[in-house]
């Protein structure tokens, strides 16, 4: 069980980067592709805002890979279920401000990945 909680923790922890490079680097290219209903007039004005949101998602995908390299049982399972928790509050709030389908990207897999830990 640990081993699959630690493949899915570093599948969130991906995601997050992914979503780290979408919102720094990607937000008026790709952006306008994948927000079909957000106005594409307000792409570039909103690019840094974009980037300070890709930024805590960077934060909290960097949490969960120093998870990885923490040798202490409690403590590694103590770190990763503190970011694992920021995801899921994260994404529940995404999915109540945004879209529900942020749910299940993100707060759903962080979720499995608890009760794995918990689990275990």
């Amino acid at each position: 069980m640990k081993l699959v909680s630690g493949l899915l923790i570093a599948v969130v922890a991906l995601l997050h980067f992914y979503f780290l490079w979408f919102e720094m680097f990607a937000w008026t290219t790709k952006g306008p592709k994948i927000f079909r209903n957000f106005p594409k007039e307000l792409f570039e004005p909103t690019k840094s805002m974009a980037a300070n949101q890709g930024l805590y998602n960077g934060f909290l995908a960097a949490g969960l890979v120093w998870s990885f390299f923490i040798e202490d049982l409690i403590w590694k399972d103590n770190i990763s279920l503190f970011f694992l928790c920021c995801v899921v509050v994260a994404g529940i709030y995404g999915a109540f401000s945004v879209s529900k389908k942020i749910f299940y990207i993100q707060a759903l897999p962080a979720l499995v990945a608890i009760a794995l830990i918990i689990l275990s």
